[in-house]
């Protein structure tokens, strides 16, 4: 039984999902649990197909609410566990990651998003943000990853379990239906050869010794009695967070010194979006990019600094308006135009945005 599963680095040709479940192992994951639901139920197998190589395990759940609270049990017993779901799961997961959220469990869940609203299609959207970012009965005192490509999926999912384990937020990659699906090449690689600290794991609970003599006791509610003990605690947590945002926040940006006008965009829309921006500012034309990588915490500062200097931004999305309604929060006061490209459930490539733009340069 190899204990390495990747050995150096290597170029493959996978399937986003299989990306999923080789970054998963890479990362140091012991269990995953899951129920099935397109278009993630590959991570679920591929997943399968490897714990016996490499002594991980796997549990089917009944659904999904039991998937999310199997994984806040495994994380209480010190192990690296994540689970994976899409549309009406991640809905349904929203309980026990709000647990998580209240007990600060470092639980790693992976969505590849599908149209909505309910089951609705199995495709493809970026229908997920404001349910991912902001869901639940809490603050939305989580991290999420909203991935572009195959390499990035590796890349986060390995980043997501470290970012997990070190700050105990719930973490999210967000993917999508085309990411899961498709099939393109990427290196993958063992993370402590490229020199990526693994953040190990530890048990919250059936640790040895006597609370509160032979080691400090373990405080793990997620009810409180009085509401002065919430508000308290909500603080606590709510600073903790506000404290770790500008380390965790990552964005993606180029051309945008002189740009009149800015596109942004996430996930796999902005891959359109960078190679429309590109061939814009080939012409001639004063034309951005910026991508905000982390849409939970967002890049406030830089996105503010990015979009005060333009005269509009272009806001493209397989939504109607979820991730719009992100920047708009994080951009109150600025005054720069914001001229939405929604497309709810459907793909939206480079010519769409090329198209958009050179309209709005003629008006």
């Amino acid at each position: 039984m190899s204990k390495k599963p990747i050995k150096g680095e290597k170029r493959a040709f996978l399937t986003g999902n299989e990306v999923v479940a080789w970054a998963a192992v890479a990362a140091g994951a012991d269990i995953m649990f899951g129920y099935p639901i397109t278009p993630q139920n590959e991570i679920m197998h591929y997943w399968t197909r490897m714990a016996p190589k490499f002594n991980k395990r796997f549990l089917q759940t009944e659904d999904e609410i039991s998937a999310g609270f199997t994984t806040n049990g495994a994380v209480l017993a010190g192990l690296k566990a994540f689970t994976a779901t899409a549309g009406p799961g991640n809905t349904l997961m929203q309980e026990p990651i709000s647990m998580a959220e209240m007990m600060r469990l470092p639980i790693v869940t992976i969505i590849q998003q599908r149209g909505g609203p309910s089951s609705a299609t199995v495709i493809y959207s970026q229908q997920e943000v404001t349910l991912t970012t902001r869901g639940g009965n809490g603050e939305g005192l989580r991290i999420v990853y909203s991935t572009a490509n195959h390499q990035e999926l590796f890349d986060y999912t390995i980043k997501a379990f470290n970012t997990a384990w070190k700050y105990r937020f719930p973490t999210f990659v967000l993917g999508d239906g085309y990411q899961a699906k498709m099939r393109e090449p990427l290196t993958i690689y063992d993370p402590e050869a490229r020199g990526v600290e693994i953040v190990p794991s530890y048990k919250f609970v059936g640790n040895p010794g006597k609370p509160g003599v032979d080691r400090p006791p373990t405080q793990l509610r997620n009810i409180y009695n009085m509401e002065e003990e919430l508000l308290e605690v909500i603080e606590q947590y709510s600073a903790e967070y506000e404290e770790i945002s500008p380390q965790v926040a990552e964005y993606e940006q180029f051309g945008c010194e002189d740009a009149e006008i800015i596109v942004t965009a996430h996930g796999v829309v902005a891959r359109a979006a960078k190679s429309a921006v590109r061939e814009l500012r080939e012409r001639g034309l004063k034309v951005g990019y910026f991508r905000p990588v982390t849409l939970r915490p967002l890049p406030v500062k830089e996105l503010r600094e990015v979009f005060e200097r333009a005269k509009k931004v272009l806001v493209a999305e397989s939504a109607n308006g979820q991730f719009d309604q992100l920047l708009k929060y994080a951009a109150y006061g600025i005054t720069t135009e914001m001229v939405p490209l929604f497309k709810p459930g459907m793909g939206i490539n480079s010519e769409d945005i090329f198209d958009k733009v050179m309209t709005m340069l003629e008006s």
